[in-house]
């Protein structure tokens, strides 16, 4: 079955390694479905039902998106709000409808992997920082997955290490 890529960047335009994520994955069309919430909903009114079918629609999804002041960038936290909700995501009988699907984390950060530890400029690991997502998905009975990291952009902006990203992206998206 493909799988659904949820990305969310608020400057797609601007996006040096999610932009080129995307235009990979979109390569593959018999695999992955590659669905942009700051394009689909550039108000930022979030078609509830319409997102809730997608999810129903596969059973591997994965969200994308860069490092965003320890987080998300907002239209996630948005989309978490206002899709997953209680009968449908969770709290009844009948919800649960994300129950058992893989889902992870796919985010790409500007420092390297140091700066992400107890001795490192933000003191946290990303494990430690990725935690709500991870108690979210348990919290609705998602097979949560380990997520894709890619570090340092900001210190290697090159060409070659935004490529270097691609195939272990694919790679970690097939094996989910």
């Amino acid at each position: 079955m493909k799988t659904l890529i949820i990305v969310i960047h608020p400057h797609m335009e601007t996006s040096v390694i999610n932009k080129r994520w995307i235009e990979e994955l979109n390569k593959f069309p018999e695999k992955y479905t590659v669905h942009e919430l700051y394009q689909a909903y550039p108000d930022e009114k979030i078609d509830i039902k319409k997102e809730q079918e997608l999810i129903e629609s596969y059973d591997k999804i994965i969200f994308q998106f860069p490092f965003y002041w320890f987080s998300s960038p907002p239209l996630l936290k948005k989309w978490f709000d206002e899709v997953l909700l209680y009968g449908w995501a969770y709290g009844s009988k009948s919800g649960f409808k994300v129950g058992e699907k893989k889902i992870a984390l796919a985010i790409s950060t500007g420092i390297d992997d140091e700066g992400f530890s107890a001795s490192g400029k933000y003191k946290y690991t990303m494990k430690e920082l990725t935690r709500p997502f991870e108690l979210t998905f348990e919290y609705i009975k998602a097979d949560y997955r380990e997520p894709f990291i890619y570090f340092g952009l900001e210190q290697n902006p090159s060409l070659e290490w935004v490529e270097r990203s691609v195939p272990m992206y694919l790679d970690f998206i097939d094996k989910l």
